[in-house]
């Protein structure tokens, strides 16, 4: 099993960073960034407007990266390409709580689960620093690969190389976070015109 935890500071505060965090999977001008992301829907959506909370959650699909031969010979016939990617179909879920200022994301794959599964879990809180300014977030994300727990050095491998992809594409996030939290930023100003 592979754990790893990444931090990030976003110079910008907590209400235009997850407002940006929602729009990272919709916004036109992220899809090349964000090319491993197929799918997005929300599955339901829940405002709980006493408590100021919202919970929802979204189905993502992805492409993963190119798998071992081994492991997509255990992927049934529909899943796997010709380049050894699957399509990984996800669970986003996700809380907000707008009086404490705080928004926790978990993610978790639903398919695939029987070769290898993948849980991420990202909160999104106001810097202790300077709350009022920048926004702290951390990612923690467990790669666990199944079938290959008897196998080691096998597992350890697939493991380190999907904690690699992981790792890129979540660079890749960070930097569309980053570029909507720049456009609300200007949107707020008055220097663009506003989205439709």
């Amino acid at each position: 099993m592979v754990v790893y935890t990444q931090e990030h500071v976003y110079r910008h505060p907590w209400d235009r960073v997850t407002a940006a965090a929602w729009r990272k999977f919709t916004d036109p001008a992220s899809r090349t960034a964000l090319s491993h992301v197929a799918d997005v829907h929300t599955l339901h959506r829940r405002l709980d407007a006493d408590e100021g909370r919202l919970h929802a959650a979204r189905s993502v699909t992805v492409r993963s990266p190119p798998l071992p031969f081994i492991l997509r010979r255990l992927l049934p016939a529909a899943a796997a390409s010709p380049s050894g990617a699957a399509l990984c179909h996800c669970v986003e879920t996700s809380l907000v709580d707008a009086r404490s200022r705080a928004m926790d994301v978990v993610v978790r794959n639903v398919s695939l689960r029987g070769i290898i599964e993948v849980e991420e879990r990202a909160s999104y809180r106001p810097h202790p620093e300077r709350p009022e300014e920048w926004t702290q977030f951390r990612q923690e994300t467990t790669i666990r690969c199944r079938p290959l727990a008897a196998l080691a050095a096998v597992a350890e491998k697939v493991e380190h190389r999907c904690a690699e992809k992981f790792l890129q594409n979540s660079a890749k996030g960070r930097e569309v976070v980053e570029r909507i939290c720049r456009y609300l930023e200007a949107e707020a100003a008055g220097a663009v015109p506003s989205a439709a």
